[in-house]
């Protein structure tokens, strides 16, 4: 290759537009070559300069790439070794060794933060997802920079990522944390307790917190033999959890059926908000959640499947699951009836169609009430004046009730009714409540005398007059107990009565109640036979019992039959005597009148 003016020679061809495009070694740039035979055939190749700025220019196109959303895939993100839902918030533990920093990074790609442990259920949630593993976990705690620990509050200083000190729990191990300052992150050990750790150090794992205030979905109910998997947005795998948050999805193999727990319907009459949907709109297997359907999943018995809604409602075109009622729709305050809003009684419905107003009643002609009317929300109230009481719906006058009732002392307006009532000290008698009796719930009292009468003085039932030294006189509670009233029961002494115990620690009145009547001596019932009849058996009666009180009933049962039969003898004795003695007699007049000879006398004539 020859030289040009003490230049280099080119070692790339120029391109030469007079010779059709051809390429010419040795064209200087702005010259044109007319020589001709020098353009290159097919199959030219690119000099070896060309061949190395090739792989630079790979090189850059590549790092461009990377820049722009790159050709090489992420690292796929932690899977939880554990998790657990309870109410709105699902608890994860991740088994890697992260710093503090990293691990909520890990927590906050699944929508959450490390775990705040402010109670008791969700220190039982730490236990169950650590299962005894040796080791320590991130929690959700950190001393900011620039402060010290203080060992008396209960957090000593601490303060939740979610940026607040709420707890009603706390776990440290027993260190008092003096002279500890920040930055500190704490981790919960393999024995539940917490300890103060440096926040760029690794732990072997930590612990996530998601929140759902919205709602979870509930388990499949599957249909037999049917197995389901499930994903959480945070990348849990477990099946057995009691409750799903949203983003979850789930597959059912089975049927064929991929679900997402994700918003209800907007259209939809229930109350949950969020459900197992499909992607695409329609019912899926009937056997599997009633196929999504809000009202009624119906198959055609070709393999498809569809939803109807029931009267009043029809099916959203949205997702052809859901079903929309016209009362739904219309946002009735109080209720709906077919396709109307209507009010309570008391009300009435407002100009909109959908709010309901109070209806004044005390407006009403005639008034509801007899005197006054005071109107609430929905209904109103009656009062009666000042000196007038409420009796059956109606004001009375209070002395106008207390007419008739002829009072011992005084007459009032008492629980709805007019009633007598009585001076302090007494109450109105059991039997006549228009009477008043002393009244003592004390072992003594003031006696009731007559001023007039010194000795005349007057004791509740239950009571005796009683002179005290000093001359006055009470009345003395009687003790029915030391006279024997419950016989050989238990007997408890009370100011004014008492009352007896039965064996079964039951009080009584009446100790006869505790006594078991005697057994008679009955034939036991017995199967019919189809033998020849025998003659009856009389059952032998059982032993009388050894209690003092049956041996005393027997005693007298038998000593009154014997005194029966004892008059019933002599009555018999004395009746054969009369009888005796009178059937004699008759035989000695007879005999009398036997032997008397009758004579005629004439007249004149002497006996």
């Amino acid at each position: 290759m020859s030289s040009r003016a003490g230049g280099a020679s080119s070692p790339c061809p120029r391109y030469s537009p007079s010779h059709g495009g051809r390429y010419k070694r040795g064209a200087a740039p702005g010259r044109r070559e007319t020589t001709p035979g020098t353009s290159y055939p097919r199959g030219f190749k690119s000099p070896p300069a060309m061949n190395a700025w090739l792989p630079r220019l790979l090189l850059l196109a590549l790092a461009a790439a990377s820049r722009g959303g790159g050709l090489a895939a992420p690292p796929p993100p932690p899977t939880p070794v554990s998790a657990q839902c309870l109410n709105a918030a699902c608890f994860a533990l991740f088994w890697e060794a992260r710093s503090s920093a990293e691990a909520g990074g890990v927590c906050q790609g699944g929508g959450g933060h490390l775990m705040t442990v402010r109670s008791t259920v969700a220190a039982e949630a730490t236990e169950l997802l650590l299962r005894g593993r040796a080791g320590a976990a991130w929690l959700g705690l950190r001393l900011p920079e620039g402060s010290c620990a203080e060992p008396a509050k209960q957090l000593r200083g601490f303060r939740w990522v979610t940026g607040d000190e709420n707890t009603d729990y706390e776990a440290w191990a027993r260190t008092n944390g003096t002279g500890v300052c920040g930055p500190l992150c704490a981790v919960v050990t393999q024995e539940l307790k917490w300890q103060e750790r440096a926040c760029d150090a690794p732990a072997d794992g930590f612990f996530c917190e998601y929140s759902y205030p919205g709602g979870m979905c509930v388990p499949l109910r599957l249909p037999p033999s049917a197995t389901a998997s499930y994903l959480t947005p945070f990348g849990a795998r477990e099946s057995d959890l009691v409750a799903f948050p949203p983003g979850t999805t789930a597959e059912v193999p089975s049927v064929a059926v991929r679900l997402a727990c994700g918003a209800r319907g907007g259209g939809s009459s229930s109350n949950s908000s969020v459900a197992w949907r499909a992607a695409g709109p329609g019912a899926w297997d009937c056997g599997l959640e009633n196929g999504g359907c809000e009202g009624r999943c119906d198959p055609d018995g070709a393999g498809r499947f569809s939803c109807t809604c029931g009267e009043g409602a029809t099916l959203l075109e949205e997702d052809q699951r859901s079903c929309s009622s016209s009362c739904a729709s219309l946002g009735c305050q109080q209720h709906c009836d077919s396709g109307v809003c209507v009010c309570s009684e008391g009300y009435v419905l407002d100009a909109d169609g959908r709010s309901c107003k109070d209806v004044d009643d005390c407006k009403a002609h005639p008034s509801p009430c007899e005197q006054d009317c005071v109107n609430t929300q929905g209904s109103f109230e009656c009062r009666c004046w000042s000196g007038y009481a409420p009796v059956d719906g109606k004001c009375l006058d209070e002395k106008e009730g207390c007419f008739f009732l002829t009072c011992q002392y005084d007459c009032a307006f008492v629980n709805g009714k007019y009633q007598c009532i009585c001076d302090e000290g007494f109450v109105p008698d059991r039997r006549k409540p228009e009477n008043c009796v002393r009244f003592c719930n004390q072992t003594e009292c003031p006696a009731d005398c007559d001023p007039r009468i010194d000795e005349e003085c007057y004791c509740p039932d239950g009571y005796i007059v009683d002179y005290k030294d000093d001359d006055t006189i009470v009345c003395a509670d009687v003790d029915e107990c030391e006279s024997g009233h419950c016989g050989d029961l238990e007997c408890i002494d009370e100011p004014g009565g008492y009352h007896c115990i039965c064996p079964d620690k039951l009080p009584v009145q009446d100790e006869k109640l505790c006594v078991a009547m005697p057994e008679l001596p009955f034939p036991s019932p017995s199967p019919p036979k189809t033998s020849s009849p025998s003659p009856p058996k009389t059952s032998s009666p059982s032993p009388p019992k050894t209690s003092s009180s049956h041996a005393m009933l027997v005693a007298i049962s038998v000593s009154g039959s014997l005194m029966v039969l004892g008059l019933v003898a002599i009555l018999c004795y004395f009746t054969k005597k009369h009888h005796r003695a009178q059937t004699r007699t008759d035989f000695k007049c007879q005999q009398s009148e036997a032997g008397v000879v009758l004579q005629q006398v004439s007249p004149g004539q002497k006996l």
